[in-house]
């Protein structure tokens, strides 16, 4: 593309006195013509010189996946292959899925050298997603043009669930600052079945007192016991119209999966197995448990561009498969939204499949939206229909987790923000207490 610049424009401007004094001197204004031709020649011809003869090179590095609602790095390195310095003005065209900043950029580039500037981009949804290409934009010679370069780098990016969030629990737990997701760590070093070694007693279960020991040493003496390890987390995730509602803009499928990735970046430090069952009114996909990064890298390939769907979530047929393809005694985590009896007894029903052989635990995402409108003053008939409504939601969903809860299912429901911590402790706590 080749764009007039000021330059060519005030050059233009100055016909208009040289027309004018043609009213004095007779024939000066047969000038204006072969004048501004020639303006239009040199510009079109100096910008399609430049336009062929680009010197630059664009090359870009992002992280190998994108984090959904993260900021995410992108670095955009440009080559200047001619010997003379450059002044441009360079536009990056990140996804369009993407909140970004800091993608244009206004550079002055060395000859031979290379520059660099980085931008931020952070992706508001999983799936592939295109980076669209780099324009440069820079002054033809005379300065008449300027001229603007697509370069051919497109290329295809992959949003994944939010794996930043599973490097920042990383950096807390090695600092020894896990307490700021809430997450505490007991005392207990595990009631697995595997022996390690003797200790003295020190308020410790009395479960684990060593009563022979203890009498042959004359004082109290505990077992220490190994927690166990490659036992299996399988995860259930429902893609049915359930999971189509939104809390604070962001799908609950979308909340689920990111507790699904912290859970099991957890399992794998325990050196335990995770597999991952996705289904809506059919199963989509079922990935028998492994343990392993590798097998994390296979489930997020699996669900990084699932999409919720609006269909009726099939229960008996997901959980009768599961039944067929995994018999070894597992932590069964089912990521769904009951929103009231009738869906958590036909939930219940279909669980039942698998209960007597698993440790079953419900997730739901819980709207903190209803809580808002309670405490909000009553002004006018919205905000008293509002909370009528907020009530009756609320009492649905308690009527929902206490079917669960009586027929024997485990259930968390948490707030996004605290969806992953109740999570990772609850498995936490299975591991510590040994109960798959």
């Amino acid at each position: 593309m080749i764009i007039p610049t000021k330059r060519l424009w005030a050059l233009v401007a100055l016909g208009i006195p040289i027309a004018l004094a043609g009213l004095v001197v007779p024939g000066l204004e047969q000038l204006i013509l072969p004048y501004n031709l020639l303006l239009i020649l040199v510009w079109w011809l100096t910008g399609t010189v430049a336009l062929k003869r680009h010197p630059f090179v664009v090359s870009r590095f992002t992280d190998p996946v994108l984090s959904v609602r993260a900021n995410n790095t992108v670095r955009v390195l440009v080559e200047n292959s001619s010997g003379q310095s450059q002044k441009v003005r360079i536009r990056d065209e990140a996804p369009a899925n993407c909140l970004v900043e800091g993608n244009e950029q206004q550079l002055t580039l060395p000859g031979y050298k290379t520059s660099e500037f980085t931008y931020t981009v952070v992706p508001q949804s999983r799936g592939r997603w295109d980076f669209r290409g780099t324009f440069i934009r820079y002054a033809a010679p005379f300065g008449l043009a300027e001229v603007q370069v697509a370069l051919g780098n497109q290329e295809t990016a992959r949003v994944f669930p939010n794996v930043k969030a599973v490097q920042e629990f990383e950096l807390l737990k090695q600092s020894g600052h896990l307490s700021l997701l809430g997450m505490r760590q007991s005392r207990i070093k595990g009631l697995g079945m595997e022996f390690e070694s003797l200790r003295e007693y020190n308020d410790d279960d009395y479960r684990t007192i060593d009563w022979k020991a203890s009498a042959r040493r004359g004082k109290l003496v505990v077992r220490n016991y190994e927690q166990e390890t490659n036992q299996a987390v399988m995860i259930c995730v429902d893609t049915g119209r359930h999971m189509l509602s939104e809390v604070d803009g962001v799908r609950k499928l979308d909340l689920c999966l990111d507790a699904a990735l912290l859970l099991m970046h957890a399992a794998e430090r325990a050196n335990d197995q995770t597999g991952l069952l996705l289904f809506n009114d059919e199963v989509q996909r079922y990935i028998a448990p492994k343990r392993g990064k590798a097998q994390i890298g296979a489930i997020l390939d699996a669900v990084y561009d699932t999409q919720a769907e609006p269909v009726q979530s099939n229960y008996l047929g997901a959980f009768g498969y599961l039944a067929s393809r995994w018999k070894r005694r597992s932590l069964v985590i089912v990521f769904t939204d009951a929103e009231n009896e009738d869906q958590a007894k036909e939930l219940s029903a279909a669980l039942g499949l698998v209960r007597s052989r698993h440790l079953i635990y419900v997730v739901r995402v819980s709207d903190p939206r209803w809580k808002l409108s309670l405490v909000e003053p009553v002004d006018n008939e919205r905000v008293l229909f509002d909370q009528a409504a907020a009530l009756w939601y609320r009492a649905d969903r308690q009527k929902a987790e206490a079917t669960l809860r009586t027929l024997g299912y485990q259930s968390i429901e948490a707030e996004p923000q605290d969806l992953a911590t109740a999570l990772v402790q609850a498995y936490l706590r299975v591991k510590q207490l040994s109960l798959i």
